[in-house]
């Protein structure tokens, strides 16, 4: 059995118009998928709104006790129900959850020497036995980015690494394929012009870009979940744009990963 598990970025989840559109290209794709999504700004939006600051380390929320109240209404309600209502017009059986839910995504709170992330979860288990059902189902899992410590306790998990994780434990059984989704063609060698497209990528070329602070910021964090996927054995990670499934940037392991 094949699996394609997709995640698809914020900027996509805030845009009805991109959303169609990967809803077009969703359909083509013939293996069972499972759907991760972010936030989005909405998250950020409703915190504002409510006096609530919202403050990020490396591009990672910081999630205090009414952040995760917030993150929690937005992500597994308001959001992650969208998806589901719209992948049903679009004829794609979903079923929203959470990590939580059927006990998906087990995590432990995060420890940081410097930092406190607050209620952010660090993923320790993947319930593939039940996702592997789900698709065998014919259903479409569509998770939010929220985990659970086995205690009642929610934490609030990087999409990214949700993605990569659940790619990676499926993996010991099925061949699995992983799209990372968002408005940029795939890896730039400039984030500014479209054009310097980085059509393959191996660790080796990885690690030198990074060192060069040609790939930095936001896309650091999403390269190395890649990486760590396909060293787990994820058959491929492609990093595209969402009216593209099938382009963008293919990683590969390359001679010394």
């Amino acid at each position: 059995m094949n699996i394609t598990v997709i995640k698809i970025g914020g900027n996509v989840v805030d845009d009805a118009n991109a959303r169609t559109e990967f809803y077009a290209q969703l359909s083509a794709i013939r293996s069972a998928v499972i759907l991760v999504h972010g936030g989005g700004k909405v998250a950020t939006e409703l915190s504002s709104k409510l006096g609530i600051p919202t403050t990020m380390i490396d591009g990672r929320r910081v999630t205090d006790a009414e952040t995760l109240r917030v993150v929690t209404m937005v992500y597994a309600g308001l959001i992650n129900k969208q998806l589901v209502a719209e992948l049903q017009s679009h004829g794609i059986n979903a079923l929203g959850i959470t990590g939580a839910d059927g006990n998906i995504l087990r995590a432990h709170k995060r420890t940081h020497a410097q930092h406190d992330y607050g209620f952010v979860g660090d993923i320790d288990s993947v319930n593939t036995e039940l996702l592997s059902q789900l698709v065998q189902a014919n259903l479409l899992p569509v998770i939010a980015p929220l985990t659970h410590d086995g205690s009642g306790q929610l934490l609030n998990t990087n999409a990214d690494t949700i993605a990569a994780q659940v790619a990676s434990a499926l993996a010991q059984t099925f061949t699995v394929d992983v799209i990372y989704c968002f408005e940029k063609r795939g890896v730039l060698r400039n984030v500014e012009d479209e054009s310097t497209l980085i059509p393959s990528l191996t660790l080796t070329e990885y690690s030198a870009l990074k060192a060069n602070g040609v790939v930095a910021q936001g896309m650091i964090p999403k390269l190395d979940n890649a990486f760590d996927a396909i060293a787990r054995g994820v058959h491929s990670v492609r990093i595209t744009k969402y009216t593209h499934l099938d382009g963008g940037t293919l990683l590969h392991k390359g001679e010394s990963a």
